[in-house]
This record gives structure tokens, sequence and C-alpha cells, in this order.
């Protein structure tokens, strides 16, 4: 079976309920997400072996975290939890137009100290090697921080050179980087040691003013991707490879209710696609119905059993 770990940070998430209670106060849902930590759910729900990698405390939220972990068969081996620390934390707002907005604290959470020295991330490389595959996120570069980075590339290129695959999705946020140009350095160093790049035209636009598909085939050309996808919305997924360009169509979806996650649950669906020997369309396709079912649903991580039923429907 395909073996896959991800990188990245979970989070404490509260979300208000849409009424409050009889003294008018808000009541907010307890729950856990992260990007790389939501295709990690997804992953695991579609068959592949799949191990995370972060750190966390010793608090009553991080062991709720990994039980949470435990029941969606994702390996919690490769995490770390440091005494006296506690996970990061943020909480949705809806606002009046039915937008939402994130409010955050996360500067002190333990993840953002993932590869603190090139000793840790050697460590931590060498029980990587063992993968099919590392998979990765511009929130995993933007919270470790500009040195971290370093040895983080050191660690990816070693892992490349005993054939371990490494997928990355920019998944670019503004607030967590100095500057934009912080950003951009950041994203294209880590191109020189990615394989499959899974983009979102949105982030490309806001990173780098141009969401044209020939604009992102030329500012990746010099680097050796074996696979580049472009996510679009409900515009087709495209993907370019060095002999070919592909696009595969997104089915409309009636009863859209929250967008919340759809860019990461394609990546599961791509990535265990194509781990399990799928082709690149059949891959698209079913990282494209993923996607399809967590939009008609609430939240990033919706429940397994209405998971597993509409993706078999």
């Amino acid at each position: 079976m395909a073996h896959i770990a991800a990188i990245g940070e979970v989070m404490v998430e509260l979300a208000p309920f849409p009424t409050a209670d009889s003294n008018g106060r808000e009541i907010m849902a307890l729950s856990f997400a992260g990007d790389t930590y939501n295709t990690s759910v997804y992953m695991a729900r579609l068959g592949l072996t799949t191990d995370y990698v972060t750190q966390l405390g010793e608090d009553p939220y991080s062991t709720q975290i990994m039980q949470r972990m435990a029941g969606e068969n994702i390996g919690t081996g490769l995490i770390k939890q440091l005494p006296g620390r506690s996970p990061g934390l943020y909480i949705i707002r809806n606002t009046p137009d039915g937008e939402r907005e994130f409010f955050y604290w996360r500067k002190e959470a333990p993840a953002r100290e993932l590869f603190s020295s090139q000793e840790a991330a050697d460590q931590l490389c060498q029980k990587l090697v063992h993968c099919n595959c590392v998979y990765l996120s511009g929130i995993t570069l933007a919270i470790i921080g500009e040195k971290s980075r370093e040895f983080l590339y050191n660690s990816l290129h070693k892992l490349r050179q005993q054939d371990v695959i490494v997928a990355f999705d920019s998944n670019y946020r503004p607030r967590l980087w100095r500057d934009k140009a912080e950003a951009q350095q950041a994203m294209l160093s880590i191109m020189q040691y990615t394989d499959i790049a899974l983009l979102t035209l949105d982030d490309e636009q806001l990173l780098w003013g141009d969401d044209s598909v020939e604009g992102c085939k030329k500012r990746y050309a010099t680097y050796k991707l074996s696979e580049l996808v472009l996510k679009r919305g409900a515009d087709d997924a495209i993907i370019i490879t060095p002999t070919e360009e592909l696009r595969v169509p997104v089915p409309p979806v009636q009863g859209v209710i929250d967008t919340t996650g759809a860019g990461d649950t394609f990546n599961a669906g791509y990535l265990a696609g194509r781990l399990q020997g799928k082709s690149l369309v059949d891959s698209a396709k079913q990282g494209i119905r993923c996607a399809g079912i967590i939009i008609r649903h609430r939240g990033a991580i919706i429940d397994k059993a209405i998971f597993d039923k509409e993706l078999g429907a």
C-alpha cells in the first residue's frame, strides 16, 4: 500500500452556531483543522497509508487531536509533543453577506519549530525515507520561518535522492508572510525540490498578479516538475507534464454550501489516485469528485460515513 506523510500544522477551530443561546451569547463548536491535515484525513479515507508530521503540546486539546487522527487511521508516530505548549487556535466568524472571516492565535504554536535545526530536519528525514511521497504546503513554509526553510529544503533534496516524491500546494495566505517578496522567494525555492505541484489560480493571482495558464507554465518552466496541476474552481483542471497538457472538466455541483477545504480535498483525491497507480486524468477526476462532495457540506472535514456514501454513489 502506498505510504504518504504530510507535514504541517493542526489548529483548534472554533466555529459559531447559526443561533445564539437564550441569553444572546454566541455558541461555538470546537473542532480541529489545517490545510495539510485536512488533506491527510481524506487521503487516509481513500486508502493511503498516511502519517502526519507536526509538533503539538501535552495539553488536553493536543491529546484530542492525536485521538482524532488515530480515529481517522492517520499515523501519529512522527508527531512530537512538547511539554507546556498548546496548538494554535482560530475562530471563524460569519459576515452579514454570508462570507467567513478567520481570526488566528498561532504565534506560539509548537508546529512553528518543526525544522528548528538541521539536526532535527535530518532526524525527520531519516524517518521519511520509507515513504513513497511527502506532502506540504505554503502554509508549512510560512509558519516555520526563513532559517528553518533552508533546513527543510536540504531534507527534501535528500529525500528526492532516495526516490521519495515531493508534492506541494502553494496555498498562499498573505497574513502569514512578512511581505509578498518573501513568499515569492520561498515558493520558487521549494519548486526546486518539488515533483508534483498542486496550485490554485486564485493563489497565483494573489501572489504574482497573473492567473493565466500560460503565465504559470512560463513561471515554472525551468523547474523539473513531473506534474503541474492547476486548480481553477468550476473551470477545467489542467495537468501539465514535460510531454503533454491535459484538461479535465469539472461537472457542475448543485447545492454548494461551503467551499472551505475544497482544494485540500482535491489534493487528497489526486495524490491518492497517483500513488495508487491511476492515470493523470482519473486522478484529477477523483480529486474533482472529492471536492464536489465537500462543498455541499459545512466545514473542511465532514463525517466519514457521509463522505464514503457519497463517494460510492
